[in-house]
């Protein structure tokens, strides 16, 4: 998340890449220092998604990211102050829209270091598209927090433009009344095993297929978010319809969330439907399952995040089932090439 205390007209100095601060790619010897600094934009920014070393460290292999290529950070001295990673995607149709990751610690805001991270993010992403999508168009995605408007001025200044938006919510598991949900008529949920993950990845890419932004997760990309520390099979269930798999819900639980708070969560990192088994209640009989099976192993609450715009209605979904919205960030677009 790219923050800033003041608006990219800031009158203090600009800071480019060529200054007092040491830059470098990142690499696995930062992961201590990288966790840092990340630490220290949530909590100055309020935000309670919170990752770990061992979270970090799994960033490095990535298929979709190229540390090489596409990571620069920050040093003031021993002190990581700024980072941007960039992640390519497996599709370009019809355009490549490549991700950015990156974000500025809470004493070095409004020198300009932002500015420079979105400028060299431009420059690192043409070599990476061209080597994947050659000729095709190509824009580039950054998120932030849509009430930390310094962020949203910051984009806005270097010509993003706000997009689409995203909740983040949540319930409180100790509160919780568990609906009278059952599995739909001919639908039977199972628990996830590892000679279930082709099924899950068949599912995960149909159910999206529609969503805005969301391109199919190649064979390497499954492999790599199912291997996750934060992976939680316990927690992860699958839908049948006879022998047809129609719906997935993945659940997370972070160490370093539990670690800070002295509380676990269960983040619910994918949930979703097949197109024809839509509007059954099939998305709410696996939500109250993993929600159950997490509030009797411990869990104290649960988290997801939602399209706020999504075209299956999955807000409402989310709130009948007992979430309820605590924060929202915003999508920040710039096309940098139409292509050709």
């Amino acid at each position: 998340m790219l923050c800033a205390r003041r608006p990219a007209h800031s009158r203090l100095r600009r800071v480019g890449l060529n200054n007092d601060y040491r830059w470098r790619r990142l690499d696995k010897s930062q992961v201590r220092q990288w966790a840092n600094l990340i630490a220290a934009i949530q909590d100055a920014d309020h935000d309670d998604e919170m990752l770990g070393e061992e979270d970090l460290a799994e960033e490095f292999v990535n298929p979709e990211g190229d540390f090489e290529r596409g990571s620069i950070a920050a040093c003031d001295g021993e002190t990581m102050i700024a980072y941007c990673v960039l992640y390519a995607r497996t599709e370009a149709e019809p355009v490549h829209m490549m991700r950015m990751w990156a974000g500025v610690h809470p004493d070095y805001r409004g020198l300009g270091i932002g500015t420079s991270l979105l400028d060299w993010a431009e420059r690192a992403a043409a070599p990476m598209h061209a080597a994947r999508f050659p000729g095709r168009p190509l824009s580039m995605l950054g998120q932030c927090l849509a009430r930390v408007t310094d962020a949203v001025a910051l984009f806005e200044a270097n010509g993003y433009r706000q997009t689409r938006w995203f909740h983040s919510m949540e319930c409180d598991l100790r509160m919780w009344v568990p609906p009278q949900v059952g599995a739909p008529d001919g639908i039977e949920i199972v628990g996830y095993s590892a000679d279930r993950s082709e099924d899950a990845h068949l599912v995960t890419n149909e159910s999206f297929r529609d969503h805005w932004d969301s391109t199919e997760k190649s064979q390497e990309s499954w492999s790599y978010f199912m291997s996750f520390s934060a992976f939680r099979p316990a927690f992860s269930f699958l839908a049948y319809e006879g022998s047809e798999p129609v719906g997935i819900l993945i659940g997370h639980e972070y160490d370093a969330y539990t670690r800070a708070t002295g509380k676990r969560d269960l983040h619910v990192a994918i949930v979703g439907t097949r197109k024809a088994a839509r509007k059954r209640g099939v998305a709410s009989a696996m939500l109250a399952r993993a929600m159950t099976v997490a509030r009797d192993d411990g869990c104290v609450s649960a988290s997801l995040g939602v399209d706020a715009g999504s075209a299956t209605g999955a807000v409402g979904v989310y709130e009948r089932i007992g979430f309820t919205v605590k924060d929202t960030s915003t999508a920040m677009v710039k096309v940098l090439s139409q292509g050709g």
